[in-house]
């Protein structure tokens, strides 16, 4: 697949060059014959002779953006002075900071937020722990965990190289639901120490996000974390991705008019986000589901099953099926891949039922090139920003916390995802549905606000018909 010039391989070149002759009109034109794409052109400084220019352009990776720099020195009469990388100065001393919401103008001030005035909120908290959540940063607070072992398609890079992801987090977090979210990269990956380091800092915060931990080590230390703590525990490369992929497919069975209940599902990848989906999936009612890892398709039967595949085998499959994973996508309706890249072929797309969906969610490298898979399928997503139908978790997290801090929520249960999707999947009107629209941007006005609104409200009902 060929790669395209991207935003996050932005650079800023400044440079001098002679203020007559076709010089500036050649820059954009080297920029273009080069792959690249020039965003911007600015005069910083004009003489009668020289011009000093700031030339921004997006680049397809590190080296092209070398390449690009090389070109332009070659320009005839132009001086290149410095490169900026624009990704590296946006996270230059991080993305995030913390901010005071009283200012502190003089002692009257002081006194009430920090000694002796503080004194008397604590003792109230003491004699009520409940009033933490009315009297502190914790109503409003969310701790985003990792162990650094599966970030991005990374992988295991340790958890000082996953901060700038964490960070990121937690600005969306702010962005999109005002929530204070605070990056905790823990410098171990042993579940026992993970769980217990969370549980001993879980008093400041109202809930837990862990992120990038790797399958199957992830599966259990939610489990354990939501056994033994009063608030939620999410973990969204698991939930966050799986609220989309349901949203999106709702979506997209509404444009070829099929139904959840009807549908022949093939899912490849069974770590934290496919079985995720599973679940979900299930929940949702979908009833004909086959998933296949990089072993083949999943079996009760298979040998040397890994334990944490044997409540995938047994849900799922029911006609026993065997075999590859271009075996089981045959008159499959929908195919959803949280896998590896290039899988696919066109041949195999094409071996799929009429009307096909294709999810093809690998990142950046898709199971199957988008563009190939549009021959055959008839509604194709994947989890690249420059391809229609982003499958991108920020459109679910965000409310989901929102919803569930506004509802006091002490845990988080299958139900309650449904409705997640339920609202993204109803931000995109009938008016708007099509084919390159099944999910709405995450700058779409009210899906967050929606999203929230569903979650809080399915917490409440459930805690209803518990009561």
């Amino acid at each position: 697949m060929a790669s395209q010039p991207s935003i996050s391989y932005s650079i800023t070149v400044r440079l001098e060059l002679p203020a007559a002759g076709a010089a500036i009109s050649s820059l954009t034109t080297v920029v273009e014959k080069a792959g690249g794409i020039v965003t911007a052109l600015d005069v910083t400084a004009s003489g009668h002779d020289r011009l000093r220019i700031d030339v921004t352009c997006a680049a397809v990776d590190t080296a092209h953006a070398e390449q690009i720099v090389e070109l332009l020195r070659e320009v005839e009469g132009v001086v290149v002075h410095k490169v900026s990388d624009r990704t590296f100065l946006m996270h230059l001393g991080g993305t995030i900071e913390m901010a005071s919401k009283h200012p502190i103008r003089n002692r009257d001030d002081l006194s009430m937020i920090y000694t002796p005035g503080v004194a008397r909120v604590c003792q109230a908290i003491a004699a009520n722990p409940e009033d933490a959540r009315r009297l502190t940063v914790k109503r409003n607070s969310v701790a985003v965990v990792t162990d650094g072992s599966a970030v991005l398609g990374l992988g295991n890079i340790g958890p000082a190289a996953a901060l700038p992801v964490m960070e990121g987090k937690a600005a969306l977090f702010k962005r999109f639901a005002g929530i204070d979210a605070w990056p905790l990269c823990l410098d171990t990956q042993d579940p026992d120490a993970i769980v217990e380091i969370v549980r001993a800092i879980s008093p400041g915060f109202a809930g837990i996000n862990l992120e990038d931990i790797s399958a199957p080590r992830c599966f259990e230390i939610e489990k354990r974390l939501r056994d033994i703590l009063d608030i939620p525990v999410f973990h969204d490369d698991q939930h966050g991705t799986a609220i989309v992929v349901l949203a999106a497919l709702t979506n997209a069975l509404r444009v070829v008019e099929k139904k959840l209940a009807d549908v022949r599902v093939v899912l490849s990848g069974a770590g934290a986000a496919g079985t995720a989906i599973l679940r979900l999936l299930l929940e949702a009612g979908v009833r004909d589901v086959v998933v296949a890892d990089i072993e083949g398709v999943i079996h009760t039967g298979r040998e040397s099953l890994h334990p944490s595949l044997e409540w995938v085998a047994e849900q799922t499959n029911k006609g026993g099926l065997r075999g590859s994973l271009h075996d089981a996508i045959t008159g499959a309706d929908v195919f959803i891949g949280v896998s590896a890249p290039n899988l696919l072929t066109g041949e195999d797309i094409a071996r799929m039922a009429d009307q096909a969906i294709v999810f093809a969610l690998a990142n950046p490298v898709p199971e199957i090139d988008p563009g190939e898979a549009r021959q055959h399928a008839a509604v194709v997503a994947t989890g690249r920003s420059d391809y229609p139908n982003q499958i991108n978790n920020v459109l679910a997290f965000p409310g989901v916390f929102r919803g569930l801090l506004d509802a006091s929520a002490r845990g988080i249960h299958d139900s309650l995802l449904v409705a997640a999707a339920t609202a993204i999947a109803s931000a995109v009107t009938d008016q708007e549905l099509n084919a390159n629209y099944i999910i709405p941007s995450v700058f779409h006005a009210e899906v967050h606000t929606a999203v929230a609104a569903a979650v809080r409200a399915a917490v409440e009902a459930a805690a209803a018909s518990d009561g």
